[in-house]
């Protein structure tokens, strides 16, 4: 399985992006797909999950509201639309296929991308 984001970059904040995340391999439509970032100098943190069937999503508190995962299975894609974005939402934003364990957690993903940077100017 190969999960390549896409989509970041800098923006001021208030604004918007939208991240998208290709998935290939076998059976990926069946994994429920995550996202997560990284700032630096802190630990990798949950952002959103969506299952399966794409009718279950759950958010972080701190982006609830304001991002929204959504995926296409036709397009075997997954993306994150990023709202209002905060200069703390500045980080390496990861997808991640297939959890095993808990789904808050990406250690417990079988799949991870490579990353996209997200910059938030002030």
């Amino acid at each position: 399985v190969l999960l390549v984001e896409s989509g970041g970059g800098l923006v001021q904040a208030g604004g918007s992006l939208r991240l998208s995340c290709a998935e290939s391999g076998p059976n990926i439509e069946t994994y429920p797909m995550g996202w997560f970032r990284q700032a630096p100098g802190k630990e990798r943190e949950f952002v959103a999950v969506i299952g399966e069937n794409a009718g279950v999503t759950f958010y972080a508190d701190s982006v609830k509201g304001r991002f929204t995962i959504s995926r296409d299975s036709a397009k075997n894609t997954v993306y994150l639309q990023m709202n209002g974005l905060k200069p703390e939402d500045t980080a390496v934003y990861y997808c991640a296929a297939d959890p095993n364990g808990s789904w808050r957690r990406a250690e417990d993903y079988s799949y991870l991308g490579q990353g996209t940077q997200v910059t938030v100017s002030s």
